[in-house]
């Protein structure tokens, strides 16, 4: 069982920055790769990065790429900070991981990740 809190979320104008942090408890030792999903209102739940534990691989939506950076300063806590925010970054972020023992490597992929954590709401305004 694994935890997730995520943390960080909420209103900024355009072309401001936050930064999410999703700290994870629990059994973390099984843990291979971590994520953020978004969601926006009547829409369905869209990748937007992951990183890997062990040699903090990155990957984006191409979206997000040049202004949305993931990290992973301890192994406990992964962050996504958010650059030059735009309306259409307006969601619920949900971090999630995935357990090393399942994972297939389709990293964007909602059905790879086993634990989600609640969500934070980051509203963009212009």
């Amino acid at each position: 069982q694994v935890q997730l809190v995520e943390s960080g979320g909420g209103l900024v104008q355009a072309g401001g920055s936050l930064r999410l942090s999703c700290a994870a408890s629990g059994r973390t030792f099984s843990v291979y790769i971590a994520a953020w999903f978004r969601q926006a209102p009547g829409k369905e739940r869209e990748f937007v990065a992951a990183i890997t534990w062990s040699n903090r691989h990155t990957y984006y939506t191409d979206s997000v790429k040049e202004r949305f950076t993931i990290s992973s300063n301890t192994k406990n806590t992964v962050y996504l900070q958010m650059n030059s925010l735009k309306p259409e970054d307006t969601a619920v972020y949900y971090c999630a991981v995935a357990d090393g023992g399942f994972y297939s490597g389709s990293y964007a992929a909602e059905y790879e990740y086993d634990y989600w954590g609640q969500g934070t709401q980051v509203t963009v305004s212009s």
